[in-house]
């Protein structure tokens, strides 16, 4: 089953189920308006939704429109919670490397997580708005999940038994103002803005054979300015999605709707010839810089300027995409304009 939200004008949209190919849509306002009421009462919403999906991928749901990701709100426009994960930890490796800086020991048997702004999500189409360049805008391709309820204290196995949705996430970060916040030895916060994510949330059974051991063995694409940059392979998680729920519930119950990120998906170098290249590109312009100075001593691509586009898509083994695309903007911030995507 797939699921989006349409923009209404409302803060929260309206509930659409959308068809297998992406195409069509049907509003769901018969059974749920908001998709945090599907997810708040899962058993009962979700067999009605899912006869409505049936209906509309035979063709004979009556009230089917033409699906337009453009009209898309994330598919939860604002949530209850947003941890994000560093799941692979080829991205720590690589950034550390960059810096000649160790990883330490703990980070691989104990998961790398923050906890995002949650209440003002970006739609898939929405411009990325910014105050300024010279932050370091970066965009970040991820796979996330959206979970029911987690008791705290859950195990891995209890975590992946939780997860209700599959989407697309575009973490953007600033990472020029990242390391004065870090130093303060509490974390995130200017740094990690408005975080947009696909225009469709599936089901576990729509990736099929793709979805094993709690990961997405799919490639995930970054395309920056038409160019194809990131072709990388999601399956090589060091940390499973049932491992990372189960490292948030560790202290405290998870209410259903909370998103957990897998962090940048990122694969390791190949070596021929003592030469080190990514073949599968990168899913954050923080980890070419890394490969830039790691091979030639000093960083040369420089981070996203106003004007720049993102894409970011995954498809399946049939070539169709899955969750259809993040396709954004960056954009200056104007005080007169919508300061964020939600409400444009």
């Amino acid at each position: 089953m797939k699921l989006a939200t349409y923009k209404d004008g409302s803060r929260d949209g309206q509930l659409v189920v959308v068809s297998r190919d992406l195409t069509q849509a049907h509003f769901a306002t018969g059974i749920a308006q908001h998709l945090q009421q599907v997810l708040d009462d899962w058993n009962f919403h979700w067999p009605q939704l899912q006869d409505l999906y049936e209906t509309l991928n035979q063709g004979k749901a009556r009230h089917a429109f033409a699906f337009d990701p453009r009209m898309c709100m994330a598919p939860l426009p604002r949530a209850y919670q947003w941890a994000d994960g560093s799941a692979y930890l080829n991205h720590v490796e690589l950034v550390r490397a960059a810096r000649n800086s160790e990883v330490p020991a703990s980070y691989y048997t104990d998961p790398l997580m923050y906890q995002g702004g949650s209440d003002d999500f970006m739609g898939p189409c929405d411009d990325v708005v910014c105050i300024s360049e010279d932050w370091g805008i970066d965009f970040e391709s991820e796979i996330t999940v959206v979970t029911g309820d987690v008791t705290m204290g859950a195990t891995p196995e209890q975590g992946l038994e939780s997860i209700r949705l599959v989407m697309l996430a575009n973490d953007v970060s600033l990472r020029r103002l990242i390391p004065d916040e870090l130093a303060k030895g509490f974390g995130f916060l200017q740094g990690k803005p408005a975080t947009a994510f696909s225009p469709v949330a599936v089901t576990l059974d729509e990736l099929g054979s793709a979805w094993k051991d709690g990961r997405v063995h799919l490639k995930l694409q970054s395309t920056w300015n038409g160019r194809r940059v990131g072709y990388c392979d999601a399956a090589p998680m060091t940390f499973h999605f049932g491992q990372l729920i189960a490292h948030l519930a560790k202290t405290r119950n998870v209410r259903a709707g909370s998103i957990v990120g897998s962090g940048t998906v990122s694969n390791q170098a190949v070596e021929q010839q003592g030469v080190k290249t990514w073949p599968n590109g990168y899913s954050c312009i923080a980890e070419k810089r890394a490969m830039e100075t790691i091979l030639d001593g000093r960083a040369s691509t420089q981070f996203m300027k106003f004007g720049d586009t993102i894409r970011i898509e995954m498809k399946g083994a049939d070539g169709q995409s899955i969750f259809g695309a993040i396709d954004q903007r960056i954009a200056p911030f104007s005080s007169t304009g919508s300061s964020s995507g939600g409400q444009s």
